[in-house]
């Protein structure tokens, strides 16, 4: 279903849009916490603690992933707003060819350089072999992670965000599934969690290629489309490769967070494991709602109505709040029972740990989801310099806090570094917005 957002009141269009894409991430989120939890209860803290040590490792390729489906979303998005379907599809192809040919060159790296890469955040010995082993099984399925992220760019791009939510959700059970019968049947331990991740999102990602391709062949054209066109690759690369920076500088921040969590041994890991796990289903529906904006900005910029940007703003902010609400609740006032999620009652310290770290973010969902808000729209409008601009302070805010508090409180002290970057990125988020806002207004076209 293609929706044109170019046309009613966002109060109209955009919760219809966003609906979907919210249960998408929950699904697929839902799926990462199975794949921790299942870990933590049926092959021991230890394993929770190896697939938590890889994490920030694996976060750096996902966010080669995500900046190209940003890249292929908004410039389909603007194609599609301005109704140029023959050079949609060609950005579409390109946006295949260009990412497939990246995908296969981060395997090879991280295939290469995974064992030097755990080492670099000073992973703990009793958990090092099971934390490279997961990095490597990972990396083979970089190429599908690569499919399904363009593939829901483009789908997200054409108005359709219900498309990517039944692949998603056939994924995420296919990989619970399995994630219990490789770990808890045939006792695979942590090989078993990544090759389940693996096979359901292999599936998942061709199902997607396949029914796109399908759809697009339907769609008739004014002039042939082509494979591949350098002038749409700068386009897309003009929004992907910021975003990708963007990301890989809070991967590589995450990482020397993670080196600072690794210093306080496999207790304290396995609790930020999973914490994490809770926070990241956070921010990312956060950001699943920015990414609705970002297709609601492209697709009227190219439409030549860029007055009805501040309109999907204010109904994206309600939208926001809306979602920040239930996992400020239950991660601040039912943090412990989250935690029983993922580790057993004689987990004790590494339960504390979680349950401090939840506590400490979870009031600062409402004020991240404001600048998740208006990176959306940066993003929309291809004001990439900003995007990138607001994601420095929270970087080295982030580590230099979290290095001077643990001094004093040590592990509470990293969890306490996090809303220091928060702050100062969102507030120059806003900035930015604002002066984009007055860059971009144009006469009413209501």
């Amino acid at each position: 279903m293609v929706t044109d957002l170019t046309k009613e009141h966002p109060n109209k269009t955009l919760w219809k849009f966003a609906l979907p894409m919210l249960l998408s991430v929950m699904f697929q989120q839902f799926y990462n916490i199975a794949d921790s939890s299942i870990a933590g209860r049926f092959a021991g803290e230890d394993a929770l603690a190896a697939v938590g040590a890889s994490y920030p490792i694996t976060v750096i390729f996902m966010a080669f992933a995500v900046g190209s489906n940003l890249g292929a979303s908004v410039v389909v998005s603007r194609l599609f707003g301005a109704k140029d379907i023959s050079r949609m599809k060609t950005a579409v192809y390109t946006a295949f060819c260009s990412c497939g040919l990246m995908s296969l060159i981060l395997t090879a790296f991280g295939y290469v350089f995974c064992g030097s890469l755990m080492e670099l955040i000073h992973t703990p010995e009793n958990i090092f072999a099971e934390g490279e082993l997961y990095l490597k099984i990972y990396v083979y399925g970089l190429t599908f992670l690569f499919l399904y992220n363009v593939c829901t760019g483009i789908f997200t791009a054409l108005g359709d965000s219900k498309t990517p939510l039944c692949f998603l959700i056939g994924s995420s059970l296919g990989n619970i599934l399995l994630d219990y019968w490789f770990v808890a049947k045939l006792h695979m331990g942590v090989a078993g969690v990544a090759w389940a991740t693996f096979l359901a999102q292999g599936i998942s990602a061709v199902l997607a290629f396949i029914t796109l391709l399908i759809r697009l062949k339907s769609w008739k054209a004014a002039e042939p489309s082509h494979l591949f066109q350098f002038a749409l690759l700068g386009q897309i690369a003009a929004i992907a490769l910021p975003s990708i920076l963007q990301q890989s500088v809070l991967s590589v921040g995450n990482m020397f967070v993670q080196e600072i969590v690794n210093r306080y041994g496999s207790a304290v890991i396995a609790g930020y494991s999973g914490a994490i796990k809770l926070n990241t289903f956070a921010i990312n529906s956060f950001m699943s709602l920015g990414g609705c904006l970002s297709s609601y900005t492209a697709q009227n910029i190219g439409a030549g109505k860029r007055d009805r940007i501040p309109l999907g703003f204010r109904t994206g902010m309600g939208l926001a709040v809306g979602a920040a609400l239930p996992f400020f609740f239950l991660y601040f006032f039912f943090s412990r029972q989250m935690m029983g999620v993922f580790l057993g009652g004689e987990s004790n310290r590494a339960i504390q740990s979680g349950v401090e770290f939840l506590r400490i973010v979870s009031p600062f969902y409402f004020m991240i989801a404001v600048k998740l808000m208006t990176d959306g729209i940066l993003r929309g409008s291809g004001a990439m310099a900003y995007f990138v601009a607001a994601t420095v302070p929270d970087l080295i805010l982030r580590i230099v806090v979290a290095r001077i508090l643990t001094l004093h409180f040590e592990s509470t002290g990293i969890w306490l570094a996090w809303p220091f970057g928060w702050i100062a990125a969102t507030v120059l988020t806003v900035i930015f917005y604002r002066r984009v806002l007055i860059t971009t207004r144009s006469p009413s076209s209501m």
